[in-house]
């Protein structure tokens, strides 16, 4: 069985050797015959230059893409280096090496994606807002796969080659998502095992709370669009539709007790509504009859 460990980075001159160097120490101690894969999305450090001093193979963007761009790449590379395992890790060092032989074994076990979830283990430290917002993304994921993930955004996952190959990631910001909805739906195993992460510097996607809560928003309503478009747009189709018909109803119960005529801007409105929402639930419907 041949392991590629893939490495996305970003400007991590500071912790990308003790990580490979980390890696080769344990990955030695096992049987399996691996490589170590670094994409460098567009480094403006010494990144790649280090980690192919390291031992790693170093792939480069020629600029910033952004992780989704960079997991594609890596799917790539592993596939063209005959990858019969993935094992994808995070450059900070908040993931331990020695928890990969656990995600292997799991392989082994017959699973094809097996996520390291650090909700299942022990967290050293993460903001709470980050933490909440993590838990909601794995309720709404177990939701839409109908299995229990308790870590939907985990950095730390093996899985094998037939997944890379067939489970077409597109998404550009949910892409850790979509790789675990994909494989559900597709039929693959999926398994979680805790494991335990440190703490590490403070995160480049999370420039401060109110960012981080309007991207994850944004985030869970592209996936219900995505995967679940009849409750996506029957939500706001129903919310139209119930709105005109009570502005309706309003209108009618004025012109029965009192003979109030008139009122027509609201009259316009109500009818707008109406009209609105059904064709949204319609447009759901339709959506949902075609989803993959």
């Amino acid at each position: 069985m041949k392991v590629v460990i893939t490495i996305p980075t970003y400007n991590e001159e500071k912790t990308i050797v003790k990580v490979i160097d980390g890696l080769k120490r344990v990955m030695d101690k096992t049987k399996y015959s691996y490589r170590i894969l670094v994409v460098d999305d567009g480094s403006s450090d010494s990144t790649a230059d280090l980690a192919r001093k390291s031992g790693a193979i170093v792939y480069s963007h020629p600029k910033n893409y952004g992780l989704a761009e960079t997991f594609k790449t890596e799917l790539k590379k592993c596939l063209e280096l005959k990858a019969d395992v993935i094992v994808h890790i995070d450059a900070d060092g908040q993931y331990k090496a020695e928890d990969i032989p656990r995600l292997i074994k799991e392989i082994d076990k017959g699973n094809d994606l097996v996520l390291g979830s650090r909700f299942m283990g022990h967290i050293e430290y993460m903001p709470l807002l980050k933490r909440f917002g993590n838990k909601v993304f794995s309720k709404v994921i177990s939701n839409i796969t109908k299995i229990k993930i308790t870590d939907a955004q985990t950095g730390f996952r093996a899985f094998t080659k037939e997944v890379a190959k067939n489970i077409n990631v597109i998404s550009t910001f949910t892409y850790t998502q979509e790789q675990i909805i994909k494989s559900v739906k597709q039929k693959y195993k999926v398994k979680e095992i805790p494991v335990d992460v440190r703490k590490t510097r403070k995160s480049k996607l999370m420039k401060n709370p109110f960012d981080f809560a309007l991207k994850a928003g944004i985030n869970i309503l592209r996936i219900y669009r995505d995967y679940e478009p009849l409750k996506f747009f029957g939500f706001f189709g129903m919310i139209l539709l119930i709105t005109g018909l009570v502005m309706g109803i309003w209108l009618a119960y004025l012109f029965l007790t009192t003979g109030s005529v008139g009122h027509i801007p609201s009259t316009i409105l109500s009818m707008m509504l109406i009209l609105m929402g059904i064709q949204i639930l319609l447009f759901g419907l339709f959506a949902d009859m075609n989803r993959k």
